[in-house]
């Protein structure tokens, strides 16, 4: 509420009467009742209520107490709250008479404002409050697998639109019990207005074949304890649970999942099991323990008990402490560290209800330990990795989405930004914040466009966004691409791929340019029609021009060499780019030609010298493929990136200095020549040197190369402020060495933490460019 023009209303002497409203992370986070404790702490009448995406406030007292209410407001606000603006004004109603008290009211529906003020709570884990209930026999909620209050449980998972009161989410479903309505309305009690309270006589129950409630959960623990895998509904969609230290049980659940290499995600009890597990940087122990609970990549400890099939080709393991108080029950009753994987079958979207769950994964879990509470959005769970200083943010989903962002230049109009294809994600951007879609995975058939189609509405409605202008990559063949070009040609602004990564880096950091961005990923497609991936560009969020890249090498068979690294190296050897040098040796190309299969490497070179379904690309992405392939680390690749975790996995602690490089000049850029990297690459493997080496000297020498390349673009006048982005730089020791050697040279080296790297990233920076671009006009 603000003044209007009308007279403000008369106040009793010695009383001042303001209107406060307050925006940002504000429902779903304790902050009304926190309010109705704090006015009652100091006197005051009133009331408070949500209203949209905010929370309003009429207050009237002392003016201290009104001056003190406001301040600390912000000061003490609940840890959950993120307070982004907070407004006082005078009233132009009737200011509460005194001794009237203070109350929360019924919220009202009306938006206010500029529309697009509503912000949907994240989810949030199990707080220890509800934990000591849990477990305690005495409490009426003891082992009650729903247990909740206002510091934690289902948000974004539950809401149906806004604002947030439980009659606009599932649990309208479960009308309150005596008990737990009177804890609802106690402005004492920390269940007040606590939207998903419930206990075993009013709230959900579970369900396991016929059986309810306890018997249900026990028949769930047995089959896991017998080596089965069973599916659990979990807050944003089923996922898939077994015993983590059988490696039989993990053998099967691969077959079953179709997921032959990718590394499975350990649940374990608390951050004590989790030291036992894994190496745990205190970022990493922090963000493990934090109340969005993602997945923490971090260096596997030997011994610890794990099936070595759950994280195969990697010394990296995925743990994360439990999300929901079920998963706090399963742990703590088969004491064992658990699989807990999403429940789908490889490429599928995550299943939401029950019927989608039991035809999707029959034949993968041996039964399904269900509920009765409806997930109403989908969530997978969110990754994360510590690299030195910096926690990358490889998937961001519960628990961290649907945070929004702020972007450096408003958006004049709505923006939808569409995304990429891998790793999916979208973004709605309007004024100057965005709110990044949770991941949707690989956008690459009709059930996962499906899946981002429904979200993208519930994003609309719950948000108040209604675009105006869509935002998109350059590639013609994505299915996100094909979505926006579905709207006026008017509305529909076209972003380079490599561009969005970079501009998400320089976003996130507030920065609207110029800066140097190196984009380091798999494939993009660049705007003079070629494929890109490792790319050096002088940019702002408006425009970019190439200042260096990597040379060329033509992908044998296109997606086919993305997904053969072995083929990616033939690739390599029989077409680089010439750029002035020689190429690699035949005695040394023969070498590694005569452990492949004759009919393909005789077809490969066919089609390279002929030019044949060979598109080039100037990808680091794909180098990383080639040299784990010369290496002999990985031929085939089952999972987008898995040659380039080989290759890191190898590489260890080891130091190593740099293989061979050079640059070169062509059509106006510096360009990083690998053949001579490749040779030296290859002819020290066959001369029998440690894999470990080699793979670590590889490491070093591209990041020497974009030491390199930027040197030379600083040189020409580039800015000193560097931007890494692209899924390449998940990789923790190119990420360090990379950063190491640009600050040595004086520059600022800037990567994305909360906005992925990897293509999850891509909609949030089409969405920073496509905002500049609007106010450019």
């Amino acid at each position: 509420m603000t003044s209007g023009s009308s007279a403000p209303a008369p106040e009793a002497p010695g009383r001042v009467a303001r209107a406060i409203t307050v925006s940002g992370r504000v429902q779903g986070v304790g902050f009304r009742p926190f309010v109705h404790r704090l006015a009652t702490r100091l006197g005051l009448d009133g009331w408070v209520l949500n209203a949209g995406g905010r929370v309003e406030l009429i207050v009237a007292g002392p003016p201290p107490a009104v001056q003190a209410l406001a301040e600390r407001l912000r000061t003490e606000a609940p840890p959950l709250a993120d307070i982004r603006c907070l407004a006082v004004a005078e009233l132009s109603v009737p200011p509460p008479p005194p001794g009237s008290g203070f109350t929360v009211r019924a919220s009202s529906r009306t938006r206010g404002g500029r529309p697009g003020t509503g912000e949907v709570p994240s989810d949030v884990a199990t707080c220890e409050a509800c934990l000591r209930e849990l477990f305690d026999p005495a409490d009426r909620r003891y082992r009650y697998p729903f247990v909740n209050c206002t510091d934690c449980g289902p948000r974004a998972t539950v809401i149906a639109d806004l604002p947030y009161d439980r009659e606009r989410t599932v649990m309208r479903c479960f009308p309150l019990c005596a008990a737990c309505a009177a804890e609802y309305a106690d402005p004492g009690d920390r269940r007040f207005h606590a939207e998903p309270v419930a206990c075993p006589d009013c709230g959900p129950r579970l369900e396991w074949a016929g059986l309810t409630g306890e018997p249900a959960l026990r028949a769930a623990e047995s089959v896991v304890a017998g080596g089965g895998i069973v599916a659990v509904k979990g807050l944003g969609g089923f996922q898939l649970v077994c015993d983590a230290t059988d490696g039989r049980a993990v053998d099967r659940l691969r077959a079953r999942k179709q997921r032959p290499a990718k590394p499975f995600a350990v649940m374990t009890t608390d951050l004590a099991a989790a030291r036992h597990l894994a190496r745990l940087s205190p970022a990493g122990q922090a963000a493990l323990a934090s109340p969005s609970a993602p997945v923490v990549l971090a260096p596997a400890l030997r011994g610890a008990g794990i099936a070595r099939a759950v994280h195969p080709g990697t010394d990296l393991i995925g743990v994360f402490l439990p999300t929901t108080p079920l998963h706090h029950l399963l742990l703590r009753d088969l004491g064992r560290p658990l699989v807990v994987t999403s429940g789908n079958r490889s490429g599928e979207p995550l299943a939401t209800d029950e019927p989608s769950a039991r035809e999707a994964l029959a034949g993968v879990a041996d039964g399904f330990l269900c509920h009765d509470r409806p997930i109403r959005a989908r969530y997978d769970d969110s990754v994360v990795r510590p690299v030195g200083r910096t926690v990358l943010t490889v998937r961001r989903a519960r628990g961290l989405a649907p945070a929004p962002l702020a972007i450096p230049v408003a958006a004049s109009r709505p923006v939808v930004a569409a995304g990429a294809q891998l790793k999916h994600t979208f973004a709605l951007a309007e004024g100057a914040g965005a709110v990044l879609g949770p991941h949707t995975g690989d956008l690459e058939d009709a059930l996962t466009l499906d899946a981002f189609e429904a979200a993208y509405a519930d994003f609309v409605r719950l948000t108040g966004i209604e675009p105006r202008v869509v935002a998109h990559d350059l590639h013609p063949g994505y299915l996100s691409t094909r979505w926006a070009r579905s709207r006026p040609a008017e509305r529909r602004i076209a972003v380079q791929h490599h561009h969005a990564h970079v501009a998400a880096c320089a976003a996130e950091h507030g920065l609207d340019g110029p800066f140097l961005g190196v984009a380091y990923d798999g494939l993009g497609l660049g705007d003079d029609g070629t494929l890109w991936g490792g790319e050096i560009l002088v940019a702002d969020l408006v425009r970019y021009r190439r200042a260096g890249r990597f040379a060329t090498a033509p992908l044998p068979g296109g997606a086919a060499a993305v997904r053969r690294p072995a083929r990616m190296a033939l690739g390599y050897l029989y077409g680089a780019e010439a750029l002035g040098g020689p190429g690699v040796p035949p005695s040394l190309t023969a070498s590694f030609v005569r452990r492949l299969p004759q009919e393909e490497t005789r077809v490969v070179r066919t089609m390279v010298e002929r030019g044949v379904n060979c598109p080039r690309a100037s990808s680091a992405g794909r180098l990383f493929d080639a040299a784990a392939a010369l290496l002999r680390l990985c031929d085939d690749a089952t999972y987008e990136g898995q040659a380039a975790v080989a290759l890191e996995t190898a590489a260890g602690h080891e130091r190593a200095e740099a293989l061979p490089w050079r640059l070169a000049r062509a059509g106006g850029l510096w360009v990083y020549d690998p053949v001579p990297t490749l040779t030296a690459l290859l002819d020290r493997a066959v001369t029998g040197e440690r894999t470990g080496a080699l793979a670590a000297a590889f490491h070093r020498t591209l990041a020497e190369v974009t030491s390199g390349l930027v040197d030379r673009a600083v040189a020409a006048g580039a800015p000193s402020t560097v931007c890494l982005s692209g899924g390449c730089f998940q990789n923790a020791r190119l990420l360090a060495e990379t950063r190491s050697l640009l600050e040595n040279q004086g520059l600022r080296v800037l990567v994305g933490s909360a906005v992925p790297v990897n293509d999850g990233g891509i909609s949030y920076g089409q969405a920073a460019v496509a905002a500049a671009r609007l106010k450019e006009g």
